[in-house]
């Protein structure tokens, strides 16, 4: 790998034979494209006082899809060469069959530009990253002498693409990616309890590796640590729950933004299929999928087809307005496409992903939201969560909340747990805060074996009769 543009139509591979050989495996489908991909990446993890993890990772390849109708031909291949192109047109040719389709047509081009296209592995030498997480160790231990391991951990990569339709529309994208997490273990007593913070986005590595930046981060990490440290168990049984603002939205994401993709409600698998136009959440409610925020990490100037991103709205008011859409799946349902259309990597077909998800704030005070929640939970932290999509039936572990009693903050607890459903949750909702946050930058969402960047947000809400699992009885 160097660092000269990717640019595997002049380097690799002669264009007119590329649009040529295209051209001949997309005869008579509805869609399909040569995606071509060069990817870098770098690692370091600093675990428990020393250097666990230093990776560096470079990939190139293509992939060829024809389409038509439901079916889509797939091949691809890390080696980018004329042969290798005519082997994956026989096979990715096998679904358009004796044809008949019309192509669709290309998307609309943008000459926007939502973040700069500068390698960020390059924005620092590796003695300054090692640098960075050594200080993050030694300034948490400092901090507290609880601490008894740190791990910290910083990322950057760059994603370089470009797609080529069969009329010969070219779209590229450079995107960059950079991210740096710390979680901190602390003990007294004999009880250890843990504590995480993190962020980043598309951009350099100027912001993470500024202390200023990154002690904020520890210090937030901490902080978690200690408030679990004085954590009694949660509470059990259905009760109202108050949400914290920004990364508590990836309860939205997960247990809702699916539902709203486009192909589970085309083939009527999801909890929201066939209710266009029907209130489906509370007055107030209004929930948008917008890929277009800069330098966020789930944004993306085009999408993975070569859509440009957009700010679409899925709820208004409480009505569901739309969903998110590939160019298949919007061509099946007879509805524009959305920006959507998004792949792992070369070796991934499209299917329609999330962005940057995320609802809009209300005019109530968060102090009043708290204040109205007689007996429930103040979830501010999220671990990990599942979702059934056919259901919207969800389960989250919180990783911070508190006890309210009487519109009064008490003890954080332990081993709490949120248990819905989407559609029931989402008209449940009694509060909408005017904080909306995004979270800071650390979100992947996993979807038929693959994983891509994305954001969430959220103000403060409440939510009633959800069922909390804890342990105190």
């Amino acid at each position: 790998m160097t660092d000269t543009p990717f640019a595997p139509l002049d380097q690799d591979v002669d264009r007119d034979t590329a649009l040529s050989i295209l051209r001949a495996a997309t005869a008579g489908a509805d869609d399909g494209e040569l995606f071509f991909e060069r990817r870098r990446s770098e690692a370091l993890v600093y675990d428990d006082g020393r250097l666990k993890t230093a990776s560096y990772d470079a990939a190139q390849g293509f992939g060829l899809r024809a389409v038509r109708g439901e079916v889509a031909g797939y091949a691809h291949s890390t080696e980018i060469s004329e042969a290798a192109l005519r082997r994956a047109a026989e096979t990715a040719r096998l679904a358009v069959g004796d044809g008949g389709g019309q192509m669709s047509d290309a998307p609309t081009p943008t000459n926007k530009r939502l973040y700069a296209p500068d390698d960020p592995i390059a924005g620092a030498s590796f003695p300054v990253k090692l640098d960075t997480l050594k200080g993050i160790d030694a300034f948490l231990r400092d901090l507290d002498s609880r601490v008894v391991q740190v791990s910290a951990s910083l990322a950057a990569s760059l994603q370089e693409v470009e797609i080529l339709r069969a009329d010969g529309h070219t779209v590229r994208d450079t995107r960059p990616m950079t991210r740096l997490n710390i979680s901190v273990i602390v003990e007294q007593g004999g009880r250890r309890e843990s504590g995480s913070a993190g962020g980043g986005g598309r951009v350099g590595l100027d912001g993470l590796i500024d202390p200023a930046d990154w002690q904020a981060k520890a210090r937030e990490a901490l902080r978690v640590a200690l408030v679990n440290l004085e954590a009694v168990p949660a509470p059990a049984g259905v009760m109202d729950v108050v949400l914290g603002p920004g990364w508590p939205g990836i309860l939205l994401h997960e247990a809702i933004g699916h539902g709203l993709e486009g192909d589970f409600n085309r083939k009527g698998s999801s909890a929201f299929a066939g209710l266009m136009g029907e209130r489906i959440a509370a007055k107030g409610v209004t929930v948008l999928d917008d890929g277009t925020i800069p330098d966020r990490r789930g944004s993306i100037t085009v999408d993975d087809e070569g859509t440009p991103s957009a700010r679409n709205t899925l709820i208004e008011d409480g009505v569901l307005v739309g969903y998110m859409q590939d160019r298949q799946n919007a061509r099946l349902m007879g509805v524009p496409t959305t920006g959507n259309g998004r792949r792992q990597s070369y070796a991934h077909a499209p299917m329609p992903r999330m962005t940057n998800t995320y609802m809009l704030g209300g005019d109530t005070t968060p102090g009043d939201i708290v204040a109205d929640l007689r007996d429930g939970i103040y979830a501010v932290g999220f671990g990990g969560g599942q979702v059934d999509i056919t259901n919207g039936k969800f389960v989250f572990s919180c990783t911070e909340a508190y006890r309210v009693e009487n519109g009064k903050v008490g003890a954080p607890v332990t081993g709490a747990t949120l248990i819905g459903d989407g559609a029931t949750a989402l008209k449940h909702i009694r509060g909408i805060g005017n904080d909306m946050a995004l979270d800071p930058g650390m979100g992947n969402c996993g979807k038929a074996g693959q994983w891509v960047p994305v954001g969430v947000g959220q103000p403060t809400l409440m939510i009633g009769g959800l069922t909390v699992g804890g342990s105190a009885t």
